[in-house]
């Protein structure tokens, strides 16, 4: 594979296939399939059986990493007005307060998840209600069958960040069976179809300049992100983004959503990685900045990155609209992604869709494999 900060692997769909070996472009333009055959997975497993004993009392999804994200996702879609709470576990232990009225749910893509295994088994012991999703043939899917819980299995597209919505579908379809989520397979369907929109417009062979996630990967080289979102939903999409840009791009990133952003992290603006002599033009978002000589901005610093939502509270809308302007007149760049669509299910996927391609065009900026994850698999061997 190529090696070392190379802007112009971008401009080559050849460079970027040889920098990408394990396929990650591919396995983040498999979203749109994805939606299509896990609601058809979740359907041939029954999984409309999650209601037979009405609603619980709060669902609670068990799960690490990429898989846990389904779960932000769920709570996102449900959105603040839910009649239950909706959490994620990551970590070993289900909390206290958890038993036999609430619905366990655990996501493991590759279904050997030790942390997800042992919170499931707990719920399991509790008597709680149980909805398993992930690899066929696992010892997910054996627990599954001794607890007496239901499975839903998942195809996955390669690495498990990458099966983002394999993961999902089967709960955003639990929720719909429960009645907490307004999810019909006309959304399924226009979601599947936007995000298809996205990969043609984000695919290797399209130029920089019009690519939204090439340029916004260059403009990111060398600096912290700082990815707000604008909503609850825009805040577990900047989340996503934040894992995307560690484990594609080995890239550290910081998440924040408005408006608590607002009480801490803005005043980094004022700090060492400020560009306090920036002034107040050539922020990423500016038409005409695509066009600077960057090997000539050899200084690096914070870089504001807002994914804004079509549903903002009012009050967070004016925050933003400063927040940007505050980053602005410091020197500090900001990147604006938006939101597509109408339901919130079409709003995340777009936001989180982006972010992947961002994220893998990083890489290989970078001349770093987007694909492997060389860090968790030595913790994973040492701590055995």
């Amino acid at each position: 594979m190529a090696e070392g900060l190379d802007r112009a692997r971008l401009d080559d769909a050849a460079a970027i296939e040889a920098a990408d070996p394990g396929g990650m472009l591919r396995q983040v333009a498999s979203s749109a399939a994805q939606i299509r055959e896990a609601g058809a997975l979740a359907a041939e497993a029954g999984v409309d059986a999650v209601a037979a004993d009405g609603r619980p009392r709060a669902i609670v999804v068990t799960g690490m990493g990429g898989s846990a994200i389904s779960g932000d996702v769920l709570a996102a879609i449900c959105g603040v007005g839910c009649p239950i709470p909706i959490t994620t576990v990551r970590g070993y232990r289900l909390p206290g307060w958890v038993g036999a009225a609430d619905l366990v749910v655990a996501v493991s893509c590759s279904g050997g998840t030790e942390e997800t295994l042992a919170v499931a088994a707990e719920a399991a012991r509790r008597g709680c209600r149980l909805l398993f999703v992930g690899g066929a043939g696992s010892p997910l899917e054996d627990l599954a069958l001794q607890s007496r819980g239901l499975f839903v299995p998942v195809r996955a597209a390669g690495q498990p960040r990458a099966t983002l919505w394999g993961l999902t579908v089967p709960l955003l379809l639990a929720a719909r069976a429960l009645g907490l989520a307004d999810v019909p397979g006309a959304v399924l369907e226009s979601t599947a179809e936007r995000l298809e929109d996205v990969a043609h417009r984000c695919r290797p062979s399209s130029e920089p300049f019009v690519n939204p996630a090439k340029r916004t990967a260059l403009d990111l080289v060398g600096d912290v992100p700082l990815v707000w979102g604008s909503s609850p939903l825009a805040g577990a999409a900047a989340y996503r983004f934040c894992c995307q840009l560690n484990e594609n791009a080995k890239y550290p990133g910081v998440f924040g959503e408005l408006p608590e952003a607002d009480h801490n992290q803005v005043v980094a603006f004022d700090g060492y990685f400020a560009r306090a002599s920036g002034g107040a033009s050539g922020g990423a978002d500016d038409p005409d900045d695509f066009f600077r000589d960057r090997e000539a901005d050899a200084e690096h610093g914070l870089h504001l990155v807002v994914l804004r939502d079509l549903d903002e509270h009012p009050q967070v809308r004016k925050r933003r609209e400063v927040s940007v302007e505050l980053a602005r007149t410091r020197g500090v760049p900001v990147t604006e992604l938006v939101a597509e669509g109408d339901h919130p299910l079409e709003r995340i996927a777009t936001l989180i869709a982006m972010a992947d391609f961002v994220t893998v065009y990083l890489a290989i900026t970078l001349g770093v494999d987007p694909t492997p994850v060389s860090a968790i698999q030595e913790l994973k061997a040492r701590i055995v």
